[in-house]
């Protein structure tokens, strides 16, 4: 009979393995072409791989919750017909071929010789691995001590985490003397407080995405002493530009115009002018993002967020941003996205509006430096300035919070960067054309 081979796809540039956390299929099951055959996730996002063949499920080479490399035959596919051979004896091969480990000699260029994969103990870690470790100031000593709940003795990210929060006391002091420039990082251990269960109470797990969320938002808390500075902004020409193409738009383009792509296209300006909030932090080095791509907080049906990447969005004219928020957000919402769009963010933009809120203290999204959060636009009476005196009138009025990280950004910057953001909004040219 012949047969197919499906392999775990490459998801992004730096993707190197996923997991797999459900299989649609089952051997002896039918499979059409494009039918799923598995729910796979990485760091970054979950997706699915379809056949790319019709048959019946011969064999599942790995099961759910398994880590597998790229590139790694996961499934074969009967096909039907006859089998040659060469195929079958390739097939036996593949059967009692062990789960081989792919080493990838260059991982990431920020990821110090001090977590490099040790050539005595030839054990591999994975790039999210080895960033923890340089964070948190893990020797390669102390690597080699975590004990793997992963395949084959992998060591996870949550071994990591577990190991963390009951570091050694010799092992963190031995941290503390390490002679470097670069800061220890190593945050104080801490216990959660205990949580009762009363009666009536419904205790839910939280699923791999929310677990992978609130394991950032701590990290974020902790890295970044956070600081909020807000400034009201005068939308009035924006809401009045919106109102009056808004229909014409959608007509032409076929897509709904508001308020997101003004908003980014006002951001991508404002961070050319003062790039050190393009920027992140690697102990006493500011980096300067030559690159601005700005991430935008999609929240999910399930209530889950994830925050994919408009890549170079000062070189985007206001009709491409109008496309590319369209385009993203409808993906983000539907699971269609690709790792590579939700990676390389310099900068993020969240939406407190969408749900009628004035405002908020966004978390930054490590390992930028600063987010912004866009407020809900709301008619206030406002007092203006005229030639005949000053007036009150009812105006269209958007609170704007920007949350940065003090280490680098003083309030004086954040300052300037808000108020060049409203400086550019409130000069909306009312008779723009898109």
């Amino acid at each position: 009979m012949a047969k197919f081979e499906i392999v775990m796809p490459k998801l992004g540039e730096s993707i190197i393995e996923a997991t797999i956390t459900r299989w649609m299929k089952k051997p002896g099951d039918p499979i059409a072409e494009d039918e799923s055959i598995a729910d796979i996730a990485t760091d970054k996002v979950d997706s699915e791989i379809p056949s790319p063949v019709e048959g019946i499920v011969k064999e599942l080479y790995y099961k759910e919750g398994d880590v597998v490399p790229v590139g790694k035959v996961i499934a074969l596919i009967d096909l039907g017909g006859e089998e040659t051979s060469g195929e079958a004896e390739k097939t036996e091969e593949k059967k009692e071929e062990p789960a081989v480990e792919i080493k990838i000699e260059e991982v990431a260029s920020n990821v110090t010789s001090a977590v490099e994969t040790h050539v005595d103990s030839g054990r591999f870690y994975s790039p999210l691995v080895k960033s923890i470790a340089k964070q948190e100031n893990i020797s390669m000593r102390e690597l080699d001590s975590i004990t793997g709940t992963g395949q084959d003795g992998r060591v996870t990210k949550k071994d990591v985490l577990d190991w963390l929060l009951n570091r050694p006391s010799s092992a963190t002091a031995q941290a503390g003397t390490k002679t470097s420039a670069t800061p220890s990082r190593t945050s104080p251990s801490y216990d959660a407080p205990k949580v009762t269960i009363e009666g009536g109470d419904e205790v839910f797990e939280m699923d791999r995405m929310r677990r992978l969320i609130a394991d950032h938002m701590v990290m974020s808390k902790q890295v970044s002493p956070h600081v909020t500075s807000f400034i009201d902004v005068d939308v009035t020409n924006i809401v009045q530009w919106r109102e009056r193409n808004k229909d014409a738009f959608f007509a032409r383009e076929k897509e709904k115009l508001t308020y997101t792509p003004v908003i980014m296209e006002a951001t991508a300006q404002a961070l050319k002018e003062y790039p050190r909030v393009n920027a992140s932090v690697d102990g006493y080095s500011i980096i300067h993002r030559k690159k601005v791509n700005i991430g935008m907080a999609t929240a999910l049906p399930n209530g889950n967020l994830i925050v994919p990447v408009i890549a170079n969005a000062d070189q985007k004219s206001l009709l491409g941003l109008v496309k590319s928020v369209n385009d993203l957000a409808n993906r983000a919402r539907n699971n269609n996205l690709v790792p590579d769009e939700i990676q390389g963010g310099t900068f993020t933009v969240t939406n407190f509006g969408t749900f009628d809120s004035l405002t908020g203290t966004p978390v930054i999204n490590q390992p930028q430096v600063a987010i912004l959060g866009i407020g809900a636009i709301r008619k206030q009476p406002v007092a203006l300035e005229t030639t005949q005196g000053d007036v009150i009138a009812i105006r269209h009025i958007m609170i704007l919070s920007l949350a940065y990280d003090h280490r680098i950004v003083d309030g004086a910057l954040g300052g300037m960067f808000l108020k060049k953001m409203k400086q550019i909004l409130e000069s909306w040219d009312i008779n723009r054309n898109i």
